[in-house]
């Protein structure tokens, strides 16, 4: 039914005749991030850390390392699909999935606290802190901690306190230094990151040719104890890491197994975590039938220490005076470089000693020059969002160096810088080297059953790669697999759990049958 003018005329007169009828606009003041963050040494003793965000190993070895500074820590659980829908209810709109997980698993803790344990909300504010890592960077990992804030304000938690810690090592707090590690804390902290790489890399190795199911992750549980009791007690590493090797070493394994090596790549935490942040993809491709070769923390900080390295010797080409903020105006040049280059040193010593000691050999931290010089040709060392050039160079790297079967680039929704490299760059690499078997997949919370599917189409591939490296190897000795495998299977090494083959294919099963066929 239309309206006539007259009548339209009518309602827009008695409009504007009766302005009260107009509803008053609401004038709220913008909300600006008032940075509560004040924890005070006085608040040590009844203040509980909480700590989250890299893998279990990772988040276990960190709460006793702080705890053995005089601490009250406790870590959260690994992000699940429920804390996502936290961080969606609270957290803006148009964050990357990342965001939304650990943000949400903050908040979903703390609301079991209040509504399940009964806590009032300002005993919660007042007896936890939550730290976690930040940074300044082109994507939104530099607004974590306002998003902290900003969803912890809506859920109920103002004033909640937001620790970071920047890569830089920086600790952003108030006054009072309520957490102020010490050197050798600090020591400690970043020993107990390093000592978590080479467990989660030796379990990786084992646990898909493990003999008895469970033996190995029983056998982690009780490494994670034996280091969690030498950090906390401020004993030996070096004495712990030898007692896991006794462990780990009595695991009965079966590497005549013909399994394709599948690496994890891409943005850092959504290949990293270990839940549904990435629809736990490192168990479901073990149970797919694959070996799965993760990235480790170490080499994130060798790839962070090239990066102010680099930075540094192209600043020294300025020819005026470089005065801005992160400027080397009034800096030892020379005293930076010896410090960066110390700092890398330090930190494969830790490794490789522990990686001996434990058993985890012929492991190979990246070669941070190699990997930007090969990437550099695709991609410009000075983008630096995400993993920068890394992503890059490491496909490169996967397929020319024959080190695993398949690659898979794990990019979370709504991550920019991810998504240009996996989606953009990498298409060019696979066709300069077709023979890449390259997955890229987006992380949303949904869609597991699609990812899945993708996965399982590529994998066909990847078993068919790794089984013709094991009958490329039997025929050069002249041999059948059956007969090769028969062979294999008499020989003593192949049940060595902490054993390693040379390298020479992507796939274990064929690495072990050239070694044992000379």
């Amino acid at each position: 039914m239309s309206i006539s003018a007259t009548q339209e005329n009518s309602h827009v007169h008695q409009f504007r005749a009766e302005p009260e009828a107009i509803p008053p606009v609401e004038e709220r003041p913008q909300w600006i991030d008032k940075n509560p963050n004040e924890f005070t040494r006085a608040q040590r003793e009844h203040t509980t850390i909480l700590v989250a965000g890299l893998t279990h190993a990772h988040d276990v070895f960190l709460r006793s390392a702080i705890e053995s500074g005089g601490y009250k820590v406790e870590i959260l659980d690994c992000p699940d699909n429920q804390a996502l829908r936290y961080g969606k209810e609270f957290g803006n709109r148009g964050q990357c999935n990342p965001t939304y997980f650990t943000v949400g698993n903050l908040v979903k803790f703390l609301t079991h606290l209040r509504d399940d344990e009964g806590m009032d909300t300002r005993e919660i504010v007042e007896k936890y802190i939550f730290l976690t890592a930040g940074a300044c960077g082109p994507c939104r990992f530099g607004m974590y901690a306002t998003e902290y804030r900003k969803a912890l304000r809506d859920a109920g938690f103002e004033g909640f306190r937001v620790i970071l810690i920047s890569q830089s090592g920086a600790i952003q707090s108030e006054t009072g230094r309520g957490f102020n590690p010490d050197n050798l804390l600090i020591a400690r902290m970043f020993r107990a990151v390093i000592i978590g790489d080479v467990l989660n890399a030796l379990m990786y190795r084992i646990r898909p040719y493990e003999v008895v199911p469970g033996a190995t992750d029983a056998a982690i549980t009780e490494c994670r104890e034996v280091i969690c009791t030498a950090l906390s007690k401020k004993k030996s590493l070096f004495v712990a890491a030898w007692r896991c090797r006794k462990i780990l070493s009595k695991i009965e394994v079966d590497r005549t197994r013909i399994k394709p090596r599948v690496a994890i790549i891409g943005e850092f935490w959504a290949m990293t975590t270990e839940g549904d942040g990435n629809y736990k993809l490192q168990r479901f491709l073990e149970g797919e039938g694959a070996e799965v070769d993760i990235q480790l923390v170490s080499a994130w900080l060798l790839y962070l220490l090239w990066e102010s390295r680099y930075d540094t010797k192209r600043r020294m080409e300025l020819k005026a005076t470089d005065q801005d903020r992160n400027g080397l105006h009034g800096v030892n040049v020379r005293g930076k470089l010896l410090g960066l280059w110390v700092a890398e040193k330090v930190l494969k010593f830790f490794f490789y000693s522990y990686a001996k000691i434990m058993g985890l050999k012929d492991y190979h931290l990246p070669d941070q020059n190699e990997v930007a010089e090969i990437a550099h040709r695709h991609y410009d060392n000075h983008l630096r969002g995400g993993e920068g050039h890394m992503e890059i160079g490491k496909v490169i790297q996967n397929v020319v160096h024959n080190k695993v079967n398949m690659t898979i680039s794990v990019k979370p929704f709504g991550c920019m810088p991810s998504s240009g490299v996996s989606d953009g760059v990498q298409s060019l690499i696979t066709e300069l080297h077709p023979q890449a078997i390259f997955l890229p997949i987006e992380t949303s919370g949904d869609a597991a059953v699609n990812v899945y599917s993708r996965i399982q189409m590529q994998l066909f591939k990847a078993r068919q790669r790794a089984a013709q490296e094991v009958e490329e190897v039997a025929s050069a000795h002249g041999l059948t697999v059956d007969a090769l495998h028969e062979k294999l299977a008499a020989d003593p090494r192949a049940r060595r759990a902490l054993h390693r083959s040379p390298h020479t294919a992507g796939c274990t099963a064929a690495d072990l049958a050239r070694e044992l066929s000379r």
